[in-house]
């Protein structure tokens, strides 16, 4: 048998890379299955999700193999799979979806009904989501492969554009589709609650989608330093000035058309309450300065319970939100997983046509399965980076 290693949540603030178990075709009931594939992992990305739970704040447990952004070669096939071979080249959505219940029928695959018996959606390495095997690893199992993945044309092409294509295994289609939810079209003003990969990813979705202006707030200088190189106007949130007075200084006016939750359930507040974690705040301020009328899209993860909250309501997942300002403004708001499958061919396109630079916008930065705990601890500590894992050394040698 192969060997594999994975890396490895050990508990609250430690990951270390250990051997795990070579890929079987068997779903996580132990059942055998024969409509999936196993994938030499390419590519593989550390996500602010990811953090979440390495941060303790989730009831993730001891002995999880992280992983939910996956790129990968076929190298073995299940007896059902009809549209795959060995030595394809595929990107994974971080969706497990079947493709046969009604959700999966409608685009809905982010809630997919059968691949999890706790709740509706399933996810590769992550809590509650069904058991799948992370994918920050040598090898993965990818299910109902004929459904859940996405080839790449050519595979020479592919892996020259390796780096930009990594990206629609999540993040690139969650800041779309958060752009998209929150109705950015030529000629939208946009704001982008904060500055990591996502934000940037929606950033960059505002850009392709037309917006005449998109500013992006955030409290870390460095990631702000990143955002402004990358031509996107800036807010710094530790400041005493509120939101929407900065916004007032680029814009002329306090309100923007659209905004983006990229941030999630760790907020903290503005100005000199910035240190102090306020989980509702980005929410609440998205609402002060959205017009009438406007919507808001937010993909950053809020979950249902989180251990480490300083108060019992926000354990519990329950948010102190102004839900009346966006009721009397007449806000739409859009939330949950996103659909990646309905999105990751048309961005597809648009990196191999050399029209989205993702890579660079978000900063990719390359580094091998055994520098991933420095890579968590890095980004933990708000490097202004994507660290893409490379398993087996062949972004490099791309």
């Amino acid at each position: 048998m192969s060997s594999n290693r994975g890396v490895v949540y050990q508990g609250a603030g430690k990951v270390q890379v250990e051997s795990i178990d070579y890929p079987k075709m068997v779903d996580p009931n132990g059942r055998a299955i024969q409509h999936g594939v196993i994938l030499k992992v390419v590519s593989t990305n550390i996500c602010g999700s990811d953090q979440h739970m390495v941060r303790g704040r989730t009831t993730a447990p001891e002995g999880l193999v992280l992983g939910h952004e996956i790129t990968g070669e076929v190298i073995e096939v299940g007896r059902d799979v009809e549209t795959l071979r060995v030595g394809d080249v595929v990107s994974v959505p971080f969706n497990v979806a079947c493709g046969r219940c009604q959700m999966c029928k409608e685009q809905h695959t982010g809630v997919c009904l059968n691949v999890n018996a706790s709740r509706a959606g399933g996810a590769y390495g992550y809590v509650d989501m069904g058991g799948w095997i992370g994918g920050q690893a040598e090898y993965v199992l990818v299910p109902y492969a004929d459904f859940n993945l996405l080839k790449f044309p050519d595979r020479d092409q592919a892996l020259s554009k390796i780096r930009d294509l990594t990206c629609l295994s999540d993040i690139l289609p969650t800041g779309y589709h958060g752009a998209v939810t929150a109705g950015v079209k030529p000629g939208s003003t946009v704001y982008i609650a904060g500055a990591g990969p996502v934000g940037m990813a929606a950033a960059a979705s505002a850009r392709l989608l037309g917006a005449a202006v998109t500013i992006v707030g955030d409290m870390n200088e460095e990631r702000l330093a990143h955002a402004k190189a990358m031509g996107f106007e800036t807010v710094n949130l530790s400041l005493d000035a509120s939101l929407g007075e900065q916004i007032e200084q680029i814009l002329g006016t306090p309100e923007i058309d659209c905004a983006v939750d990229c941030v999630g359930f760790e907020a903290h507040g503005h100005g000199n309450a910035h240190t102090q974690e306020a989980p509702a705040t980005v929410l609440n301020s998205l609402m002060e300065i959205t017009r009438p009328a406007g919507a808001i899209g937010i993909p950053g993860l809020y979950v249902t319970d989180d251990p480490g909250a300083t108060d019992a309501a926000a354990r519990r997942g329950s948010l102190s939100l102004r839900f009346g300002l966006g009721w009397a403004k007449s806000h739409s708001f859009h939330t949950g997983q996103t659909p990646v499958m309905k999105y990751n061919r048309n961005l597809m396109q648009a990196i191999l046509w050399d029209k989205l630079p993702i890579a660079k916008i978000v900063n990719v930065t390359v580094i091998s399965l055994e520098q991933a705990p420095e890579g968590y601890r890095a980004f933990d500590g708000g490097a202004p980076r994507k660290f893409v894992i490379d398993p087996h050394g062949m972004l490099k040698a791309a």
